[in-house]
C-alpha cells in the first residue's frame, strides 16, 4: 500500500514521537510538535501509538491512496477531504485505492496528523521514523513531502473494517484557540531576572511572531524581560519547552526540532501537558503563563497518560 504526493502542502513530513536518547551527542529529538494528537490519530487506527504519521502544517497537501487502507485524522481541522467531501477530524476512514485526500484552509489548530492503519513504512534511524529537517535526517529522505514522492504504508494486523468509523470522545478533544494559557514551571535560571522580570512573564500576554518554526517560537511582549547580568549562560541542556530569553528581552519558547543546548538563560519550562496548546497556535496567536510546579505538572501527565492507555485499549482487536 502507498500514497502518492500529487501536491506538497506547505510543510508535510513524517513525524513520530522523536529520536530519544541522543541529545547528548548533539542530535535533536525531533518528532511531532503535538503529541496528543500524534498519539490519539494512530489510537483511531489500531496502530501502536509511536507509528509514524504525516505532520501537515497550515496548508495541507493532496495525495492518492493507491490501495484501500484506514486512515484518520486529528489535531487542528484543516478542513480534510476524501474525493472532495470533506470529512470531520478525530475520527478514522476507509478509503479505497484511487481516492484523493485533500485540505482546504485551517479553521483552527495549525497542525493535523494524519495516520493509515500499519503506519508510515520507511527506514528507522536511531530508533525513530521522525524528519530532522535542519539535519536533513530520517523520515522520507530527510525532507519535507515533494510532489511525486510515494509513501509507502505498513500492513496493519486484524480487520481494517474494525478501525473505520471509530471516534474520539468530546472530552478528550481539545479545543484549539488563538489566546491561550500555559502552564510554566519557573527556572532553572530564574535567578538571572530581575524580580520584576518573573512577575512581568507570569502577567502579560505574548504575542507568536511570524519567525517562528518547528525550531522555536519567538515571542514579543510589550516590554523586554530584564536580566540582571546579561542574558548569556555557559551553555546547558535544553528541552522541549524551555523558555529561552536572549539579550532583546523577549522570550523563545524551544520546540521539536531545538537546539539540544543553549547559552541563553531559561526563565521557565512550559510543561509537556500544554504543549500541543503551543505547537497549534499560529503566527500572531496570544499566549499568557501561569506558574505551576513540578508536581503538579507529573499529576498532569499521569491524568493525560492514563486518557491515552484508556483510549487505545479500545482500539485492540
Amino acid at each position: 500500500m502507498s500514497f502518492t504526493v500529487e501536491k506538497p502542502g506547505l510543510l508535510t513530513t513524517v513525524q513520530d514521537r522523536g529520536r530519544q536518547g541522543y541529545q547528548q551527542f548533539g542530535l535533536s529529538p525531533a518528532g511531532a510538535m503535538d503529541e496528543y494528537a500524534l498519539q490519539m490519530a494512530n489510537v483511531l487506527v489500531g496502530n501502536e501509538r509511536n507509528e509514524a504519521v504525516l505532520e501537515v502544517t497550515m496548508m495541507g497537501p493532496v495525495l492518492k491512496a493507491e490501495k484501500d487502507m484506514v486512515i484518520a485524522f486529528a489535531g487542528g481541522n484543516l478542513q480534510p477531504a476524501i474525493d472532495d467531501e470533506e470529512v470531520a477530524t478525530w475520527k478514522s476512514y476507509h478509503v479505497r485505492g484511487g481516492s484523493k485526500i485533500s485540505f482546504g484552509r485551517p479553521v483552527n489548530g495549525a497542525r493535523l496528523y494524519l495516520s493509515v492503519r500499519g503506519g508510515i513504512e520507511i527506514p528507522e534511524v536511531m530508533g525513530s521514523r521522525s524528519t530532522y529537517l535542519k539535519a536533513g535526517l530520517g523520515g522520507f529522505e530527510g525532507r519535507e513531502l515533494r510532489k511525486g514522492d510515494r509513501i509507502e504504508v505498513g500492513e496493519g494486523a486484524g480487520s481494517s473494517e474494525v478501525h473505520a468509523g471509530r471516534r474520539v470522545a468530546s472530552e478528550h478533544i481539545p479545543s484549539y484557540e488563538k489566546e491561550i494559557t500555559v502552564r510554566a514551571v519557573p527556572g532553572p535560571q530564574e535567578d538571572y531576572f530581575e524580580k520584576e522580570a518573573l512577575e512581568q512573564f507570569f502577567s502579560e500576554v505574548f504575542e507568536v511572531s511570524h519567525q517562528s518554526d518547528r525550531m522555536g517560537y519567538r515571542l514579543q511582549g510589550e516590554e523586554p524581560l530584564k536580566h540582571k547580568n546579561g542574558a548569556d549562560i555557559l551553555s546547558d541542556a535544553t528541552a522541549f519547552g524551555s523558555v529561552q530569553v536572549p539579550g532583546d528581552g523577549q522570550p523563545i519558547i524551544l520546540m521539536a526540532d531545538r537546539q539540544t543546548t543553549g547559552g541563553y538563560t531559561k526563565i521557565a519550562t512550559v510543561i509537556g501537558v500544554d504543549l500541543w496548546k503551543v505547537a497549534q497556535l499560529p503566527p500572531g496567536g496570544k499566549i499568557r503563563f501561569k506558574k505551576t510546579d513540578v508536581h503538579e505538572a507529573q499529576r498532569l501527565w499521569q491524568e493525560q497518560e492514563d486518557i491515552l492507555v484508556q483510549v487505545a485499549s479500545y482500539g485492540r482487536s
